[in-house]
């Protein structure tokens, strides 16, 4: 793993946004980008009650894929990514991910692919309820 890579996880218990941004602190960082995704309450015009996500075995080398891609394309010093699992409530975290550049520019750049990359290729998969009893699955294969 290359050392611009601080932080990666897949968790079930609650992302702390401040552990996130902390590990990409560092000396030669001019500018931190960070995207805070959660989950919201509706979805296709549909109220959404809660969900799940469930993660493939291999989910966490693919999340090291992820953020190597984005190190080598970027000029990246530090980067850091957290997604969760299991069961989420409305206003509850799902991903944060954070990276650090000499200037801002190229951290909003590295951090949208980042965060693009993760929602694109991660085989995490979302179990949508929504509050009138029907349900959805998304991401899956």
């Amino acid at each position: 793993m290359p050392d611009q890579i601080r932080l990666l996880a897949v968790q079930e218990t609650p992302i702390d946004i401040t552990a996130v941004y902390c590990a990409v602190g560092d000396p030669a960082v001019g500018g931190v980008a960070l995207f805070v995704g959660t989950v919201r309450d509706h979805d296709g015009g549909q109220d959404v009650a809660s969900l799940d996500y469930s993660a493939h075995p291999r989910v966490e080398a693919t999340l090291r894929e992820v953020a190597s891609d984005v190190v080598e394309r970027y000029e990246v010093t530090s980067l850091a990514a957290v997604h969760r699992v299991g069961r989420l409530e409305i206003g509850d975290v799902a991903v944060v991910t954070a990276v650090g550049c000499a200037h801002r520019g190229e951290a909003f750049d590295a951090c949208r692919a980042l965060i693009d990359e993760l929602k694109q290729r991660l085989p995490i998969w979302k179990h949508q309820l929504f509050s009138d009893g029907g349900e959805e699955w998304v991401g899956t294969p």
